[in-house]
């Protein structure tokens, strides 16, 4: 089972490796951002199981990169901020931050709050999943349908997304064309079963080093295709 992955936003550089390795000495992944633009680019490549994000920060403060966030992911946000004044906070939790700590604060304290906010994600909501291969090479993100080779996105079309994601999600299994077929066209689905390959050559065009010699998407000779497990 993977870690609980955490996404740490501060401009603070010192505040930002305190938090890592408090983190991470507890057992979580560490993603880190020192600035808001950063946060959200890496968003839907890390997908994290929660954020903890100082409020303020120059040039997009923390409550504008909540309301970002917020338009694509229900992910848990504590808000870390040296305001105690109640308009403050108040404001936080408006703009979609589910709890807040004043710094300065105990370790044991965030720990806690971080804990409580995981356990009530996983009862209220299935947390972002990933699916990573080759060491993180290859990321497919389920909750945003988007696609990533060694951090940079891949474009594909909702066809291609579907057939790579059916395709991971089996990971070592030979599916045969025509299961392919049914599963990503449908009966009918207009395309003929023996078109699949053709398919399957543009995505590998677009997520293999060398397409004739694949590392994802495999061909198990007269049986069909498979992904590559780890």
């Amino acid at each position: 089972m993977d870690k609980p992955r955490i996404l740490i936003v501060d401009d603070d550089p010192e505040m930002l490796r305190l938090l890592r390795s408090l983190l991470e000495s507890q057992g979580f992944a560490v993603d880190t951002a020192s600035d808001g633009p950063t946060a959200l680019r890496l968003l839907p490549q890390v997908a994290p199981d929660l954020i903890i994000l100082d409020v303020l920060m120059p040039g997009m403060s923390g409550k504008e990169v909540c309301q970002h966030v917020r338009r694509q992911s229900p992910v848990p946000i504590l808000f870390l901020t040296a305001l105690g004044e109640v308009d403050s906070i108040v404001d936080g939790l408006n703009r979609g931050a589910d709890d807040y700590m004043v710094k300065p604060f105990h370790p044991a304290e965030l720990l806690a709050r971080v804990q409580a906010m995981l356990r009530r994600s996983r009862l209220q909501t299935a947390p972002p999943r990933l699916l990573r291969f080759r060491g993180g090479d290859l990321v497919i993100n389920r909750t945003l349908s988007r696609v990533f080779l060694r951090g940079n996105e891949v474009p594909l079309s909702p066809l291609e997304y579907n057939l790579l994601l059916f395709l991971a999600e089996r990971a070592g299994h030979v599916i045969p064309p025509e299961e392919l077929y049914n599963a990503i066209w449908g009966p009918g689905g207009g395309v003929d079963p023996r078109q699949v390959k053709w398919y399957i050559w543009r995505l590998r065009r677009k997520i293999e080093d060398d397409p004739s010699h694949p590392r994802f998407i495999c061909t198990e000779r007269g049986r069909g295709y498979y992904f590559a497990p780890e």
